[in-house]
């Protein structure tokens, strides 16, 4: 869905990217570090660093992919590497949130479960050759509500954070649905689904 903001971002990350001669796998490793520190946020309680460093996180994933495009250094590991430690961030994250008891153990592992279901799906169907970066909840989405979801527990309720997890679950498996629709259509055309 955020999809269609990328230009913008573009505008935005190109400028601070064209800056940094670094190795994008760097900037890839250290996104996962910040994301630990969410995760380590979550599991204290603090709903707000865990949010920042939420925030934080995404930015330095944004630029990753920026370096690699402005100094031309995108290679296919990058993309394998980018996508694991994204997986990992995913884990630490939720995992942090249920340590610090902000929502149960068994939504968390579905939340969990549906986030790399959503990955997975797009993998798979892109090793057919196709092209699946639809849905309602890519990982940029699903971020940005578990951020305002840890922002907004803050400064109201705690309990506001549980709601964003169960709103990323039920989003993640709606995207997975999606997903497999898209890649069911575009292999199978003209038959029937079930």
């Amino acid at each position: 869905m955020l999809n269609k903001l990328r230009p913008y971002v573009k505008i935005v990350m190109d400028p601070i990217a064209e800056r940094m001669k670094i190795n994008p796998n760097i900037i890839t490793v250290a996104g996962l570090l910040v994301s630990v520190l969410a995760a380590y946020m979550f599991a204290r309680g603090d709903l707000l660093l865990g949010g920042v460093f939420i925030a934080l996180s995404g930015f330095v994933d944004m630029l990753d992919g920026a370096i690699a495009r402005k100094n031309q250094t995108n290679t296919p590991f990058g993309g394998v590497l980018d996508s694991t430690m994204d997986r990992f961030a995913d884990a630490f994250i939720l995992m942090g949130i249920i340590y610090g008891g902000f929502v149960d153990w068994f939504i968390g592992i579905l939340t969990l479960l549906a986030s790399f279901t959503v990955s997975y799906v797009r993998a798979r169907a892109e090793s057919e050759g196709i092209k699946c970066d639809v849905g309602i909840a890519e990982r940029p989405e699903r971020l940005i509500i578990l951020m305002a979801g840890a922002f907004l527990g803050y400064f109201f309720n705690p309990s506001l954070m549980y709601w964003a997890v169960v709103i990323v679950m039920v989003l993640g498996y709606l995207t997975v649905i999606q997903r497999l629709y898209h890649s069911w259509r575009e292999l199978n055309t003209g038959k029937k689904l079930l």
